[in-house]
């Protein structure tokens, strides 16, 4: 039997062990940090002392400034049967960090957080040696979002956008692998075009680091519609990630575990790698301890009808739960089997906030929305050169009502600027879901366009095209470029 105390776990044992058992993740930290009934100075300790903003709240904190009780927290979950617990960095980044004026502190943040998992991951294996323990790096969706605007008047306004993130998930997710993590979770996805700013961050990452780390993604679903904050239903919103080829995908937050389940089979039968859920204790009860209404039998119970339904590989639990729900979870998942990954056919599948899929010949023709290009459409172009852009809307509208599968959009005209354009423009299709639902086709012949393009859309685009015409090597970096912001292409 191997002693994980001396050689620390790999990655291939995470993966054989998915394989071999329902791996179990932690429960909330919030919670368990609510119920220290902690103060203002607990959040400032040495560290704050004379920061100019109140901090209470700011739980992400505590791992510089009671760093004992993150650790005990860890320990905690970890004596309940967690297999792996998260770093204490939901909001580590230095977009939501700039609400207190700390962003110069993140890489510290992230590291302090990512060790104190560790010599509680490792005080774990130093008990039974022969229990493999992990750390997952959270990495929260940040309190922004690329695809909605914060002001109702302005829908094409955004107060971030992708290159802000990718900044910002990129100095998070260096931190935490430099902590010692071994593994990396972008969770709590409510908006799509974030998580692909965060996949865009990591792939650059390992690329400069020279190896790579499992990743595995986690989507909240918001209410019973069936869809993410930003409006993608399950399917829509794997088909945006799936270039990422995670270890692992599944749904966190936002529900209990019941309301779940018809999205955890979507994503379960479409998704060729492991599916994990760790979903809230019920629903929000302010009157309850851990202001939640499920007891650990509870939410122990219904995951194990996704278990016995063959849906999970992991599972641990969000808002509201606690040790005693994991090591009710731990218990009861023990008796199943873990879910067998699927083979899935190969088939272009594209999403705009809902999927796309063309397979084989089941689909004979496609409908190409071309009113929306300024190259094809005099009127088009002349309503842009106005600044005419709800009218402009319009017609990408009637496109979609009148059966376009897909919607080209181009700006190659020589009084626009293509970029500008086709930011602003693609900015108010995503507010409008009667467009925005089928896939979007970014299509110039400036390359500055086309990447402007795929820094809004949070489905998956296709780009119209990428060619020899300039020689292999720019041929080869934008094709590369392509699948960084998973789209496909027209050579």
């Amino acid at each position: 039997m191997k002693d994980f105390s001396k050689t620390p776990p790999t990655s291939e044992n995470l993966e054989q062990l998915a394989r071999e058992r329902i791996l179990i993740m932690d429960g909330a930290m919030g919670t368990m940090i609510q119920q220290e009934k902690l103060e203002e100075e607990d959040f400032r300790g040495d560290h704050f002392k004379n920061h100019s903003i109140e901090l209470k709240g700011n739980n992400d904190l505590l791992c510089l400034t009671r760093p004992e009780i993150i650790r005990k927290i860890h320990r905690a979950y970890f004596d309940a049967g967690s297999d792996m617990v998260e770093t204490n960095t939901f909001n580590a980044t230095s977009i939501a960090m700039a609400d207190y004026n700390l962003e110069e502190i993140v890489p510290e943040l992230n590291r302090a957080a990512a060790k104190l998992a560790r010599e509680a991951a490792d005080e774990a294996m130093a008990k039974d040696p022969s229990r493999p323990r992990f750390v997952a790096g959270a990495i929260g969706p940040t309190n922004r979002t690329a695809s909605l605007s914060p002001d109702v008047n302005d829908p094409s306004l955004r107060n971030v956008n992708f290159d802000e993130l990718v900044e910002a998930y990129f100095a998070q997710t260096k931190a935490l692998v430099e902590g010692g993590v071994d593994l990396l979770l972008p969770e709590t996805t409510f908006d799509t075009l974030n998580l692909k700013a965060a996949i865009f961050a990591i792939e650059n990452y390992f690329e400069s680091l020279g190896r790579r780390i499992p990743v595995i993604m986690s989507i909240t679903i918001t209410d019973a519609s069936g869809r993410t904050l930003s409006g993608q239903t399950t399917e829509a919103c794997w088909n945006s990630i799936a270039h990422a080829k995670p270890m692992g995908v599944g749904l966190n937050c936002a529900l209990g575990a019941d309301a779940m389940r018809p999205y955890l089979q979507a994503l379960s039968k479409n998704a060729d790698c492991f599916v994990h859920c760790y979903p809230n204790a019920g629903l929000p009860n302010p009157l309850s301890a851990t202001g939640y209404d499920e007891k650990p039998e509870d939410t122990a119970s219904s995951l194990s009808v996704f278990a016995e339904e063959g849906l999970l590989n992991l599972a641990g639990g969000c808002c509201g739960t606690t040790p005693e729900h994991i090591h009710a979870i731990s218990e009861k998942l023990s008796q199943y089997e873990p879910r067998k990954t699927p083979e899935i056919d190969p088939a272009l599948r594209l999403s705009g906030l809902e999927p796309f899929e063309l397979k084989g010949k089941s689909t004979s023709l496609i409908m190409v929305g071309e009113r929306t290009n300024v190259t094809g459409s005099p009127r088009f172009r002349k309503l842009i050169e106005s600044e005419d852009y709800e009218s402009a809307l319009k017609i990408a509208k009637q496109q979609v009502e009148n059966g376009a599968n897909v919607i080209d959009v181009n700006f190659d005209a020589a009084l626009l600027d293509g970029e500008a354009c086709m930011t602003r423009f693609l900015n108010l299709v995503v507010s409008e879901p009667d467009i925005s639902r089928v896939p979007i086709m970014i299509d110039s012949s400036k390359w500055s366009v086309i990447e402007a393009g795929l820094k809004v859309i949070q489905g998956k685009c296709i780009i119209n095209s990428i060619s020899l015409k300039e020689g292999p090597e720019v041929f080869k970096e934008q094709a590369r470029l392509a699948l960084l912001y998973g789209a496909a292409v027209v050579v």
